[in-house]
């Protein structure tokens, strides 16, 4: 048994370690853009918040946007109150008496709750269907966004062309374990996104900071065929755009495209995010980000089990050859952050993230989660 499993778990060592060779090479290709000399009128832009329960944030993450050194009469920001429970539609209506290009709407006016599934794909939509801007850009409630971030946006959009447009995210940086490990985590993934698109590889985005043509999105249908899907308002739409449209996709590689946003402050939340994330994974038509989390997911549950039988020479033996080629991938993608300084606690982390990624990767597809005071299954 023993004997069979040290096999696979070369066959697996390799496979992962080609993998994030390659993921090192495509990340190694990218580089950081450089706004062009054309000259064109300003790219009038939809900025759009769903919120749900954001009371706390709302107000800091519409100021950050509001501070933009860009036309304002450029853009305008439209928050979707998703059936709210607190002060969120409070604080935007206080905000849209100071700012006219702020914008409340509120999901409750078009659905009743038992009739969704995906509230923030309706959200999405329905913010979408009253933007008046030709470029729709969603950011999420608790993030901030840097002050170059439109006039990147525009920038890019001139020069290159898209249809979609990927961007970078990063957790904000706090004191604590938790912080420090979400921050490895998400470097990680924020990596493999930069790669994988800049590469034309994978549908990979964040919600966070994304933005995409208002007529591609009618044009694809929105999130027809998707909206049954609770989570994947990002991926799925980027997915459809690059099967069935003929301009670019493209990722936005600029340190001040960087928008910033909470890590979850509790283990619990952190694992619910996780399992949220990974719920969408069966639906994936992009074959290939299937395969690469297949390869992960295996590849994770061979530690266990090599544990678990009491193989612990070939468990440190591949603990060593997995931590090498992650901080050999996620070096570059560190400095690009500016966490570099984090890399020197990844190994301590191993454990964790073997398991954490074990018991996402499990309960996204087959247990009942909770996100937003919601049970989503």
């Amino acid at each position: 048994m023993i004997q069979m499993l040290d096999y696979l778990v070369t066959i697996l060592t390799i496979l992962y370690a080609v993998l994030l060779m390659a993921y090192r090479y495509w990340y190694s290709k990218l580089s950081v853009f450089k706004p062009s000399d054309i000259v064109a009128p300003p790219t009038q832009f939809s900025i759009v918040i769903p919120a749900r329960n954001e009371a706390a944030n709302i107000k800091a993450c519409v100021e950050s946007i509001l501070a933009q050194d860009y036309p304002k009469e450029a853009f305008e920001i439209i928050v979707m109150d998703d059936f709210s429970e607190d002060d969120t539609a409070f604080i935007v209506e206080a905000l849209h008496h100071q700012y006219s290009n702020v914008h409340l709407l509120r999901l409750s006016d078009y659905f009743k709750p038992n009739e969704l599934t995906a509230f923030k794909k309706k959200a999405i939509e329905k913010a979408v269907s009253h933007a008046k801007g030709n470029w729709i850009i969603t950011t999420d409630a608790d993030c901030k966004v840097p002050p170059q971030w439109l006039s990147l946006y525009h920038a890019y959009i001139i020069k290159e062309q898209p249809v979609f447009v990927a961007a970078p995210v990063m957790f904000i940086k706090t004191a604590g374990v938790l912080n420090q490990f979400q921050i490895l985590d998400f470097l990680a993934l924020q990596g493999i996104t930069a790669a994988s698109v800049g590469a034309g590889k994978h549908s990979m985005s964040n919600g966070a900071n994304l933005a995409f043509e208002k007529a591609a999105f009618i044009a694809v249908g929105g999130y027809q065929g998707v909206d049954h899907i609770a989570s994947g308002d990002d991926m799925f739409l980027m997915h459809k755009m690059k099967e069935t449209l003929v301009k670019p996709i493209g990722y936005l590689f600029h340190p001040d495209a960087i928008v910033l946003t909470d890590a979850m402050p509790t283990w619990k939340q952190f694992i619910m995010q996780r399992i949220r994330w990974s719920s969408k994974a069966r639906y994936y038509d992009d074959r290939s980000i299937f395969w690469v989390l297949l390869l992960v997911y295996l590849f994770n549950l061979s530690f266990l089990l090599m544990f678990l039988l009491g193989d612990f020479k070939s468990l440190i033996i591949a603990l060593a050859f997995k931590t090498f080629f992650e901080l050999f991938f996620l070096d570059p993608v560190a400095q690009f952050f500016h966490k570099k300084e984090e890399l020197r606690y990844f190994p301590l982390y191993q454990p964790i993230h073997i398991l954490y990624n074990i018991v996402a990767g499990l309960f996204g597809q087959i247990k009942m989660y909770t996100w937003k005071g919601r049970k989503v299954k």
